[in-house]
């Protein structure tokens, strides 16, 4: 089983205590997002678990339980984002350096195979058009260069529960849009050199649109050949029937909850409503079986 740590929230960053915890019980409890009253446990023994995938902005809380991590003989391995939007877009991320001065530490301690570096999604507006990309990507890509051999790209899906944050924005003199064609072509094109010239293969996750012709493939971040060619062990190779269509990822069991993230990213949509996202964050117990209190909830349990 793969454990993906987690496309709902950043457990690094925010729950690192939580999980921690979890290991050491061996267990976790995950409500269903669609029904939360349908729970499942979810083993975290050794033997169970042949890789953690984890999902972080900010894995600075979690850099000293490593240790304890390879000592309990778990396999992981981290999808790393790191952009430089401007704080209208993404209010509480670390900034690009502290960014770039973790990955780099955190490189060096478990390898650079193990390290694969999100530039996602790639929202254009005002403030950040093609140029402001263009030369954020190459500045990262250039001091990321031998601390990752792998970088995925994806261009924002603007969802219609994102609206009322980009009506924010719009309010405040910033709009967010749809590349048009040249402008996608132009932008791509730049990435896919930048990232060969740093030493990096460039792919894409979950596009509806096919980045091909400009030589970006469809990628895989929970991906079985990463984990057979960096661990030597063989996991599912059934795609995860969870995940939209484009999504090539391989099954896992996410052991997030939604609404827990308080980065606020205005493109999030793993949060619905920032509010109940800090009320959520507030209310959590580190020493809780699941992220989210589950009281007073007849549960169902489900393996």
């Amino acid at each position: 089983m793969i454990v993906s740590a987690s496309r709902r929230t950043d457990i690094p960053a925010f729950y690192s205590a939580w999980f921690m915890n979890r290991i050491r019980d061996g267990f976790c409890l995950v409500p269903n997002p669609f029904n939360p009253k349908q729970v499942s446990r979810i083993s975290l023994a050794p033997d169970d678990v042949d890789c953690i995938v984890f999902w972080t902005r900010d894995p600075r809380p979690l850099l000293p339980h490593l240790a304890a991590l390879d000592a309990g003989g778990y396999r992981y391995y981290f999808l790393f984002t790191l952009l430089s939007n401007p704080r209208a877009i993404d209010p509480s991320s670390p900034s690009v350096n502290t960014s770039i001065d973790t990955f780099r530490r955190l490189s060096d301690r478990i390898g650079h195979r193990r390290v694969v570096w999100r530039y996602d999604p790639i929202l254009l507006s005002t403030v950040t058009d093609v140029p402001f990309h263009k030369q954020s990507f190459s500045f990262i890509a250039e001091n990321l260069r031998g601390s990752t051999v792998r970088c995925i790209i994806s261009l924002a899906t603007l969802y219609r529960k994102l609206r009322r944050r980009l009506t924010c924005l719009e309010e405040n003199g910033i709009r967010v849009r749809e590349p048009e064609d040249q402008e996608m072509a132009e932008l791509m094109l730049y990435l896919a050199a930048a990232a060969k010239e740093n030493g990096m293969e460039i792919l894409s996750c979950a596009q509806e649109r096919s980045l091909d012709a400009y030589g970006i493939l469809p990628g895989k971040c929970v991906d079985d050949a990463l984990i057979r060619e960096v661990f030597g062990i063989e996991v599912s190779h059934r795609k995860d029937p969870s995940q939209r269509k484009p999504c090539g990822c391989v099954e896992s069991r996410d052991i997030g909850a939604y609404d827990t993230c308080v980065f606020g990213c205005v493109y999030c949509y793993a949060t619905s409503d920032f509010n109940k996202a800090r009320a959520n964050h507030r209310a959590h117990d580190p020493e809780g079986a699941s992220l989210l209190r589950m009281s007073n909830i007849q549960c169902r349990m489900s393996k």
